[in-house]
């Protein structure tokens, strides 16, 4: 393991948290300008390094640098400008009215930072996915360590980089590895931890939190649905489906998993998405294999995965409508949808996370609904739709972490809009305030008068007069 941190004397992670734990005392009392110094010198370094950032995440994912600015830098200066904008109001004690009970009281809720928090990061987005968790804790007021994915090393390193030019003492720091980083990390009594990855890997990292009785932000992931209704506009949901499955080689927790459109727009909405597949990640019908445009699997593990589940579908009677071209040597896979995926297949078990996209066709939106409600409650669901009985009844008749309707993924980009699963596919939400809050503890507070107060009332002796005050007292309530 190598400590990539502020200091040369850092050797362990348990020494690294020390220093932390240490620092905290300080941060606390710090003025709310010193929180608003460090958001600046981030984004400052953000929009000097810009170039960094697009080559690093090229090495990793051979991805486009326009992408890079709209999907990762984008957020992020946007999760920084928010905070900017806001600081001063959020980390002001909110003042809480007094009830009967309590007259003369005067209360509020004050909020102080958690502590040494703890960021796992991602692999998909390995930029946003980090930095945006950062700037939160960072507005919160507290000291981060952060373990970035080793399967995107060259962000890692770029995050190393930026921590060590941006980050004095011990606020933040940064450790490189594998899962046993992970794991030596997880040991330590963390005040807060905030983890985004798969449900498998967040069971074990909430088991360790437990260990601790350490708070935890869990953003999973899940099979996100796309609903396409006998009134919908299919153009425009082939290309918001498509622009958000295909993204990032279909490697995005929010991108919709699989499809359900009624039967009578199935064959249009599948020409469509072909279509308008073929029209955003190419120019002039390229091959995608050739393209500028369509980044790759993040390694070879990966595209085994999304080939085996392929393999599979097919054995079972799925048919390929699109695509279907594979490179092991250079981790290419050719967007693919399919059709005729039978339920018990595993691309419609597993979380696919890759370009490839099975849709159904269903009778009635009952029989939509039965299939979304018979899976875990996913991270996102989207429905197409200008009926509003039926957007009524998807949105009530079904549990997600966030929807969106007619449109796929915008609803993370609302900086006002709290993000995150719900069960299986996460715990606890982030962005803008509440992102916020999830760094901070909400310390209620209540100032009380000296001399009698009616409070007083529930203290013994309990005499007549007391229980007959009490009798009047109830009926109030």
């Amino acid at each position: 393991m190598q400590a990539i941190a502020s200091t040369p004397a850092v050797i362990s992670p348990a020494d690294d948290f020390s220093r932390h734990q240490a620092a905290v005392k300080s941060l606390r009392k710090e003025p709310i300008q010193n929180r608003r110094a460090r958001l600046e010198k981030l984004r400052a370094w953000i929009h000097d390094h810009r170039r960094d950032i697009q080559e690093a995440m090229y090495a990793d994912f051979r991805k486009n640098p326009t992408e890079v600015d709209a999907i990762e830098i984008y957020h992020v200066l946007a999760e920084l400008k928010h905070a900017l904008d806001n600081l001063e109001e959020w980390t002001l004690p909110t003042k809480i009215d007094a009830p009967l009970t309590l007259l003369g009281t005067r209360s509020f809720i004050q909020y102080e930072p958690r502590g040494v928090c703890l960021i796992l990061s991602p692999w998909n987005y390995p930029f946003s996915l980090c930095v945006g968790p950062l700037v939160s804790s960072l507005a919160a007021g507290n000291a981060v360590i952060i373990k970035p994915s080793e399967l995107t090393p060259h962000v890692s390193v770029l995050i190393h980089k930026m921590v060590e030019e941006i980050f004095e003492g011990a606020v933040v720091s940064v450790w490189e590895g594998g899962p046993e980083v992970s794991q030596a990390l997880l040991q330590l009594p963390f005040d807060h931890i905030f983890f985004t990855g798969s449900p498998a890997i967040g069971k074990l990292v909430m088991k360790a939190a437990a260990e601790n009785l350490a708070s935890v932000t869990l953003e999973l992931g899940g099979k996100s649905p796309a609903i396409v209704t006998a009134s919908a506009h299919v153009k425009d949901a082939a290309k918001r489906v498509a622009f958000t499955k295909f993204l990032n080689n279909g490697q995005t927790c929010l991108a919709p998993d699989y499809v359900l459109v009624d039967k009578t727009k199935a064959a249009d909405f599948t020409r469509a998405l072909m279509e308008q597949t073929q029209l955003l990640f190419t120019e002039k019908g390229e091959p995608f294999e050739n393209s500028a445009h369509y980044c790759r699997i993040v390694n070879q593990k990966h595209f085994e995965r999304l080939h085996a589940l392929v393999e599979n579908a097919l054995q079972q009677g799925a048919k390929i409508e699109f695509g279907g071209k594979m490179d092991a040597a250079s981790r290419f896979i050719h967007p693919l949808i399919l059709t005729g995926v039978p339920l018990q297949a595993r691309v419609m078990e597993e979380e696919i996370f890759g370009p490839v996209l099975p849709v159904l066709a269903y009778d009635t939106i009952d029989e939509a609904l039965a299939i979304v409600n018979g899976k875990q409650k996913p991270l996102a669901l989207y429905v197409f739709v200008n009926d509003k009985i039926t957007e009524t009844r998807v949105l009530e008749e079904t549990s997600s972490g966030g929807a969106c309707v007619n449109d796929c993924g915008v609803h993370f980009m609302h900086p006002d809009l709290p993000f995150g699963g719900v069960n299986n596919s996460g715990i606890g939400k982030s962005h803008g305030y509440a992102g916020f809050l999830a760094f901070s503890n909400e310390k209620a507070v209540l100032k009380q008068r000296r001399g009698f107060t009616t409070a007083n009332v529930f203290y013994p002796p309990y005499t007549a007069g007391v229980r007959k005050l009490m009798d009047w007292f109830l009926k109030l309530f």
